[in-house]
């Protein structure tokens, strides 16, 4: 730690070496240690934890054979997926609970607060504001980090459906994810009537038949609208537009990782 900030090249590359065989993570090592990381240390450490991760993903990333299509109701691999991708997005440093941990305790602080339906929970997360739409940060890469989003309270728009679909199916509930072109949507069910959820505006209700009406959407968007995405096809768009907030970030080695990845899918 000491030497985070020796210029030496010898000595920048024997840390980015020890560091390597940390599996690109020590944010548990530093909660245990008096360490106290300036600005500047935090992101070179950061940086040089980045080979790490990129390792780690691309070790760990398993897609059956038939890519996208096999992840058609298989939730839990979509899951562990969205994990793999949380961890490498995450800066190595800041200690936080997994992936799934995060959303079990969002479950549990849903049910605590008396969530029954999925109108509840819409409410709970979105019109309490407990999410948000990151409006100032809309294509920063982070908002893929579903781990860093909840512990941050904000994401995009597919961040947001993400979080209160996985949410709700831990509560026996049902929030679809609609995967709207340009503005990623949920649907849930009230009363026999479908609405459609804006998860990026405070969690705003529509009725899915009014917006079905509308004469100024496409047949190909009423289509869209009326079916649930599956883990398949939300993966290959939380890729798609990883790679390209990962490429205007100027991070073209992590963009050329998620790239690959997502060639696995095809």
């Amino acid at each position: 730690m000491r030497l985070l900030d020796d210029e030496t090249p010898e000595v920048r590359t024997q840390i980015a070496e020890r560091l390597a065989l940390c599996g690109g993570d020590i944010s548990e090592w530093l909660s245990t240690r008096d360490v106290n990381l300036s600005e500047t240390e935090a992101t070179i450490l950061t940086q040089l934890l980045g080979t790490g991760r990129r390792e780690q993903l691309e070790q760990n990333w398993l897609v059956p054979t038939d890519g996208a299509r096999a992840l058609r109701e298989d939730w839990d691999l979509f899951e562990s997926l969205l994990r793999l991708i949380s961890d490498f997005l995450h800066d190595g440093i800041t200690f936080r609970q997994p992936l799934s941990d995060a959303l079990d305790l969002l479950a549990e602080e849903a049910e605590a607060e008396g969530v029954h339906s999925a109108d509840d929970l819409r409410c709970f997360l979105f019109e309490d504001t407990l999410l948000e739409g990151n409006h100032n940060g809309y294509d920063d890469p982070r908002n893929s980090d579903i781990a860093w989003c909840i512990a941050e309270g904000k994401s995009n728009p597919i961040g947001l459906c993400i979080i209160f679909s996985m949410v709700a199916r831990r509560m026996g509930l049902v929030a679809e994810p609609v995967s709207f072109p340009a503005h990623f949507l949920s649907r849930i069910y009230e009363d026999g009537q479908a609405l459609i959820v804006d998860c990026f505006n405070h969690g705003a209700l529509h009725s899915q038949k009014s917006l079905l009406d509308n004469p100024d959407l496409s047949q190909t968007e009423r289509n869209i609208l009326k079916h649930t995405a599956d883990p398949g096809t939300i993966l290959l768009r939380i890729l798609n537009n990883l790679t390209n907030a990962l490429l205007k970030a100027e991070r073209k080695k992590d963009a050329s990782l998620v790239r690959k990845l997502r060639s696995t899918l095809s």
